[in-house]
């Protein structure tokens, strides 16, 4: 283990991190909400350490190993999370540090878990800086710092690969660094694009702007207690709807659309499970509530279905109603969205659709084994056969996902919530969800959670979102040994 590599990756990246506060700090200046100063003194905090470590490190040359980079992006990320609390703790707008660390944890993780009872009476411009940790983290932190990074082709592979584990085939471009631009272009466009659907809603620049970059990053944050149901219309519920679809789908895809590689999206098993999934749990949802006649009328009762089912399955959880009260079905239909989550190479979080499907054909190759023998069944997934490897690695990764979600339950349940509680809570964290059900669901918060528990949600977040693996490494003796 090269020891003096991370601090060189971690310095350059919190330079970065202050450039990222400047947008909050206009917000802060234009609203004259008084929050400026936290934010200043924030950003002179992260370009004092971020300047530090550079020069003491810039001698050292810039080559990762996978080892390595994992070890470096937790760092990273665990980092960004520490300095990103300091302008909503500074500010007093959240007077604990370590509520304040949960909130913009439950940001850069894309989680939208909050310990917030109300949000409405908070500064505009912390308001702003949740949502926009939220569009940071689904870019992903170090896909902003390729361009800053001196690093060959092998180094940014590795660092990207160790922030996500993209399991989809579909391969952008050859080149990690034009790639990462187009991804970043991609985004933003998709992000301006629903900036301006929601503002033809009749929603306000500010509220359309802080929408679209949480549904963007499929967070969900929101400067509205009730979320989106404060709005109270169906234009925009639709509008947020489509694009939590749009971007829970693959980034891979989009870039087949540019090149009118279109064959490439119709043979694409992940989409079509991905959009089948919420087809049928739309109309499964629709058709439960409208037995339990939750809502007055059909079209009502399918426009909430539809955004739940929207919401939920890309881990955004904005939530239009408080679906916490619906019938035992529904509710459990979308426990079952929240752990599946969106397609890998999105923003979405949760286990990936892809990792579903290739548990479930290796599963049913299994059986079909043991009910014929001497057959040859070979796993497909987009037309091509999956290697065994890449199975045994889907199976191992579900494994471990399962026990961090024991362990996790095991310590949370010291608070004594209940069962309803405890597992939503870890599930909705891990899965980078946010909202779960019980005392956790969509018109309560995480306030009432011990500061051990707020510590293991937190660790769960990021876990959920590097995927295990980077923060496993640092718990692991052997990662920190010299190779």
């Amino acid at each position: 283990m090269n020891y003096l590599l991370s601090p060189l990756i971690l310095g350059r990246i919190l330079i970065l991190s202050a450039a990222t506060m400047l947008p909050a700090l206009i917000v802060s200046f234009y609203f004259g909400d008084g929050a400026h100063m936290a934010f200043i003194d924030s950003m002179a905090a992260l370009l004092l350490a971020g300047t530090v470590l550079i020069l003491l490190f810039r001698k050292k040359k810039l080559v990762t190993s996978p080892r390595e980079s994992f070890v470096a992006v937790a760092l990273c990320w665990i980092a960004i999370s520490l300095f990103g609390a300091l302008p909503p703790f500074l500010s007093g707008a959240i007077p604990n540090y370590i509520d304040a660390l949960f909130e913009i944890t439950a940001g850069f993780t894309t989680t939208g878990a909050t310990i917030l009872q109300s949000v409405e009476n908070l500064p505009a411009s912390i308001l702003f800086w949740r949502s926009f940790t939220q569009w940071i983290g689904g870019m992903g932190v170090l896909l902003l710092t390729l361009a800053v990074l001196p690093a060959g082709a092998r180094n940014a592979y590795n660092l990207v690969r160790s922030e996500s584990t993209d399991l989809s085939s579909e391969r952008i471009v050859p080149r990690i660094r034009r790639s990462s631009g187009i991804i970043c272009a991609i985004y933003f466009a998709l992000t301006l694009l629903e900036t301006a659907m929601l503002l033809l809603c009749r929603l306000n620049l500010y509220d359309a702007v802080l929408h679209a970059l949480a549904t963007a990053g499929t967070g969900g944050f929101s400067d509205r207690n009730l979320s989106i149901g404060a709005f109270g219309s169906a234009s925009v519920e639709f509008t947020v709807s489509v694009f939590m679809i749009l971007f829970s789908v693959s980034f891979g895809l989009y870039y087949a659309v540019v090149t009118r590689k279109f064959r490439r999206i119709s043979k694409n098993t992940e989409l079509r499970v991905f959009l089948g999934l919420i087809v049928i749990s739309t109309v499964l949802i629709t058709g439960d509530l409208l037995y339990h006649r939750v809502f007055p009328t059909f079209l009502e009762t399918v426009r909430h279905a539809f955004f739940q089912v929207s919401s939920l399955i890309s881990s955004t959880a904005f939530s239009s109603t408080d679906y916490n009260l619906w019938p035992e079905f529904s509710r459990l239909l979308l426990i079952g969205l929240m752990a599946v989550g969106g397609c890998a190479g999105s923003t979405a979080g949760g286990l990936k659709i892809i990792r579903v499907v290739m548990l479930c054909k290796s599963a049913f190759r299994e059986i079909k084994k043991i009910v014929h023998p001497r057959s040859v069944s070979v796993v497909n997934i987009n037309g091509e056969p999956v290697q065994d490897k890449a199975l045994t690695g889907a199976l191992h990764f579900f494994v471990i996902y399962i026990l961090v979600i024991v362990v996790a339950m095991l310590l949370v349940s010291l608070n004594n919530m209940g069962f309803d509680t405890t597992f939503s809570s870890v599930l909705a964290c891990i899965s980078n969800t946010g909202p779960g059900f019980g005392i956790v669901g969509p018109a309560s918060n995480y306030s009432g959670f011990s500061v051990l528990s707020k510590l293991v949600l937190l660790a769960t977040m990021m876990t959920g979102r590097l995927e295990i693996y980077p923060i496993l490494m640092l718990v692991v003796p052997a990662s920190w040994r010299k190779a």
